[in-house]
């Protein structure tokens, strides 16, 4: 059996003082697909940038193995270079640099050689084609002014020109109509040929699984890695929803928790009436 790609093990991680991972560990070998799937507050885009190295995100505990490195202490910089690329939920707005210098800086930056422009504006052009991108996006500035489906293009874009060892895509699908998510998709599919990469899927949806063969899916929920299954796991959670895979013990301390809050809140509103004199 080939050694896995990535290895998180056992990861916890904080935002300040909220803990939001809780122990998660799983395998990802190299070719693999992957989904990450739960209700909103899971923690899955938690995960998503816990393994990119940003800095909002501590770990508290466990190990993320990367290519048979430790790479849990590494900066964000230092993962993109070892070949994690992570595409973002909400890509960001960079004014004064154009998409295309973006793109060229950062395979520079990854493969610490300098780019021929001749090849490079080739492979551009064809995976703009490719993405149904028109090619004047090459020269505004990066993500600004461009609509929700042009900014996740432009995310897919990089990922096609970079070719990293690990993708992880945080619902590039979200905001996207049904054409823009099946370009997107084959795009993503493309990716995976060219490069034979390992990807990690954050997603609510089917329809940018369509072209992709998934291996594993993993359902997450406060934190935790609670069931884990294969491709056809996707459908099953469509059509029943998440509550069958909870633990009875993550739905009585959420109760307890809705039953704490309710009574704080009355507590909160007596102690109010009476300050003001009952009125």
């Amino acid at each position: 059996m080939a050694e896995p790609l990535l290895s998180i093990q056992d990861l916890c991680t904080s935002v300040g003082e909220k803990q939001i991972l809780k122990n998660i560990s799983l395998d990802v070998a190299p070719g693999e697909i992957h989904v990450l799937m739960g209700p909103n507050g899971a923690g899955k885009s938690t995960l998503g940038y816990t393994l990119m190295g940003s800095p909002e995100y501590s770990v508290t505990g466990g190990k993320i193995i990367f290519n048979g490195q430790d790479i849990t202490s590494d900066s964000a910089d230092k993962r993109a270079k070892a070949g994690i690329f992570l595409s973002f939920q909400e890509p960001l707005e960079v004014p004064g640099v154009s998409l295309e210098s973006f793109i060229r800086s950062s395979m520079q930056q990854v493969t610490g050689q300098k780019v021929k422009l001749m090849q490079f504006s080739r492979e551009l052009e064809k995976n703009m084609d490719l993405l149904k991108m028109d090619h004047s996006y090459a020269s505004r500035d990066l993500n600004v002014g461009f609509s929700g489906g042009e900014k996740k293009k432009s995310e897919i874009l990089q990922l096609l020109m970079l070719k990293p060892k690990l993708a992880i895509l945080d619902e590039t699908d979200s905001g996207l109509d049904v054409d823009a998510c099946r370009i997107v998709s084959e795009g993503i599919k493309k990716y995976m040929e060219a490069s034979g990469g390992s990807l990690i899927v954050i997603t609510h949806s089917t329809r940018i699984l369509e072209n992709l063969s998934v291996d594993k899916t993993h359902i997450i929920v406060k934190g935790r890695l609670v069931h884990t299954g294969d491709g056809s796991l996707v459908q099953k959670i469509n059509e029943e929803g998440f509550d069958g895979f909870i633990p009875q013990e993550i739905k009585d301390a959420e109760r307890k928790e809705q039953l704490a809050a309710a009574a704080k809140a009355a507590m909160d509103a007596v102690k109010m009436n009476a300050a003001n004199g009952g009125l």
